[in-house]
């Protein structure tokens, strides 16, 4: 599971800078005090660019093993872009070769800057679907303009999309009910059809649904995850067939490539434990087995000695609406030893937690393995994480695994950071807290708070907990993302208000806790709404997840004030009154969210996303965008990779390896698609 937008990452992100881009691409600062965070700025999304301190005390073996792990991370883009829509990848390069090839074209014409912008959106979401809310962009630019850029460039450039092709990619871009959404989960529809995504192709939501359940043994106690590595398809007999992703399958070209420096990585890898899973995976790559990408992911948990460490795979299923599907992506990673002090503290009190929590006993853990935490430095971001990354990342995701091997938690110490370092205060805390006191609060622990939050949030939100016999874990169907984040985010909310924090050192002051349920519940209540589109519900998992929670604890401490919305000079703003009570709320509402999860109950989960994680108050909604858009604010952020160059020593062989910060989102974007592009427009 990810913390895609935990507090940390949101609220940095409302406070982000908007002045000057652009600089010398090439420029490669590494200083905190003159590093240029931001180097763009297009719709609502900034990007920035991120440290990777420490990368030269490393060891050469270790930076070699970054290294390939690095490309090995970039090969796997063009599987999610084809993943999230099946035409992305012809869309993508039309554009591309238009920006690069078109001849004559006026470039400082207001449609022109629309074409780049809508560029620049597409790279950025991996298709032509929001990165977040899932919407299909809407170009600012007509379609006969298009038609002319196409004239002025070379048919060589756009390749084989020609013809038919064209006209569809055409129509992809143009046509507003053509695909309208990536993943579509509204009630009552077919959502595998109402989605854009390429997770299914020619059939149903019923058919998808009995295809998984005809192959769920329920007595298995090691079940695998069904789906996890392919795309169910019905052939011109009619029959429903799933096209696997391997090396020899759907998507073999790029995943022959992601082998090819894993293969490299393999033999540079920290200790022999790392070394045989890493071929484990690879094993897994050539034949889409998922016993041994289970295999694979009990190995890696279980190695908690490896400096670096890495994600590769098929992993998180937010992107199916039915929760079977993973989305390719990878981190490369090396540990940050003083941050992960705290880390470990909480961990080594797993059971403690554990044993505290307000939920059935008989859904806690009597025994909590394996629970590892770690403060990583991200090295390099791939497929589902860039360029939108997550803060904090607990995996693996199979339930089995984690009851019988544990779980690995990581906190992004440089993303955060380069989210903190970007921003500045630029209005935020004025306009939308209230209290002087609370923005005092803010100022002096939100940093702590947010950092704490994913901590306990992913290390054990996510590992607490136990599922009732007989029961797999994937009954909650489209509402189980969802539920599993609302569910992490209460643990974490429960505990920051606890003196057993205190205790152990974790935090110097429940001062720390106030801070987070205040940021939270205005979040949740109030300005994540910002990132939503007037008219429209909230769709994305997270956010349905925040809403749910601030929602409920909102009615059920309703009568008593424990939190309330006020009005001051015809701005609204929330207020927390009772900390305490409102730490009591959120133990009930993780009672029962456990309770749901642990029993399947899918009607119980339903109703609580429905009634209280999807609806939004317009009068409410139209007040925060009118206020943001005062505040110029862009709601997201989103990075640039580092560059890694190996340098060879008289014989060949690498000497070392050295780090650039490119300060070209574009010319990122572009070498991206020119080297690491092996996916035929249709896959």
């Amino acid at each position: 599971m990810k913390q895609l937008t935990g507090l940390a990452a949101i609220l940095a992100m409302t406070t982000l800078m908007t002045t000057g881009c652009g600089g010398d691409r090439n420029t490669t600062d590494t200083a905190a005090d003159n590093f240029q965070w931001q180097i763009d700025r297009f719709d609502d999304i900034n990007v920035l660019r991120y440290q990777v301190p420490d990368f030269d005390s490393l060891t050469l073996r270790q930076k070699q093993f970054i290294y390939y792990l690095s490309q090995a991370a970039i090969c796997g883009r063009d599987i999610l872009y084809d993943q999230n829509c099946k035409y992305n990848l012809p869309v993508r390069r039309t554009l591309e070769a238009i920006y690069t090839g078109a001849d004559g074209v006026d470039k400082t014409a207001g449609e022109w800057k629309a074409f780049e912008k809508y560029l620049k959106k597409v790279w950025f979401a991996n298709g032509v679907h929001h990165h977040y809310s899932g919407d299909k962009f809407k170009p600012e630019f007509n379609e006969s303009y298009f038609d002319t850029l196409l004239a002025a460039t070379p048919a060589e450039r756009l390749g084989d999309i020609q013809g038919s092709l064209l006209d569809t990619v055409k129509l992809v871009i143009f046509d507003p009910t053509l695909y309208p959404k990536r993943v579509d989960q509204t009630a009552g529809v077919d959502m595998v059809a109402a989605s854009a995504c390429n997770y299914y192709d020619g059939v149903t939501q019923s058919e998808a649904e009995a295809f998984y359940t005809a192959l769920t043994d329920t007595t298995d106690k090691q079940p695998v995850s069904y789906g996890l590595n392919s795309q169910l398809s019905k052939g011109k007999d009619g029959k429903v067939v799933e096209r696997v992703w391997s090396a020899n399958g759907m998507y073999g070209p790029a995943i022959r490539e992601i082998v090819k420096w894993l293969e490299l990585a393999a033999a540079v890898a920290d200790t022999p434990e790392q070394e045989a899973y890493t071929k484990t995976l690879i094993e897994y790559y050539k034949t889409g087995d998922l016993r041994l990408f289970d295999e694979y992911n009990v190995a890696w948990v279980q190695d908690t000695k490896s400096t670096v460490d890495y994600v590769n795979g098929f992993i998180e299923n937010y992107g199916d609406p039915l929760g079977y599907k993973a989305s390719w992506e990878s981190t490369v990673n090396f540990k940050d030893f003083e941050a992960t002090k705290t880390t470990r503290i909480i961990s080594d009190n797993a059971q403690w937690f554990e044993d505290h929590s307000p939920i059935d006993p008989q859904y806690r853990k009597p025994h909590v393995k394996g629970v590892s935490a770690k403060v990583i430095t991200v090295a390099m971001l791939g497929g589902d994480c860039y360029p939108s990354t997550p803060i904090g990342i607990n995996l693996p995701n199979a339930d089995w695994i984690r009851r019988d091997h544990g779980s690995k938690s990581v906190t992004i110490a440089n993303i955060t950071a380069a989210y903190d370092a970007a921003a500045a205060g630029n209005g935020f805390a004025e306009e939308f807290i209230l209290r002087p006191e609370d923005r005092e609060l803010r100022a002096r622990w939100g940093t702590v708070g947010n950092n704490l939050h994913t901590d306990l949030h992913e290390c054990l939100g996510h590992a607490s907990g136990q599922l009732a016999e007989g029961v797999r874990g994937d009954e909650l169907k489209n509402y189980g993302s969802t539920l599993e984040e609302a569910r992490a985010d209460l643990f974490a909310l429960y505990y920051m208000n606890d003196p057993k924090l205190v205790e152990l050192g974790v935090i110097p002051t429940l001062d720390v806790a106030k801070t987070e349920y205040n940021n939270y519940m205005m979040n949740g209540l109030m300005t994540q709404l910002t990132r939503i589109e007037p008219g429209k519900n909230i769709e994305e998992a997270h956010m349905r997840n925040r809403a749910l929670i601030a929602n409920w604890v909102y009615e059920r401490g309703k009568e008593d004030k424990v939190v309330e919305f006020v009005t001051e000079n015809g701005k609204t703003f929330v207020m927390v009154n009772d900390y305490e009570k409102l730490r009591g709320l959120f133990g009930e509402l993780l009672k029962e969210i456990q309770r749901i999860k642990s029993e399947g109950d899918f009607k119980a989960g339903m109703e609580l996303v429905e009634n209280y994680g999807v609806k939004v108050d317009p009068k409410l909604h139209g007040e925060v965008l009118e206020r943001y858009a005062a505040l110029n604010i862009a709601p997201y952020s989103g990075f640039v990779n580092p560059r890694y160059i190996p340098v060879s020593d008289d014989k060949g062989a690498i000497s070392d390896v050295k780090i650039e910060y490119p300060m070209d989102y574009v010319e990122q974007m572009l070498t991206y698609s020119s080297d690491y592009s092996f996916l035929p427009n249709r896959n």
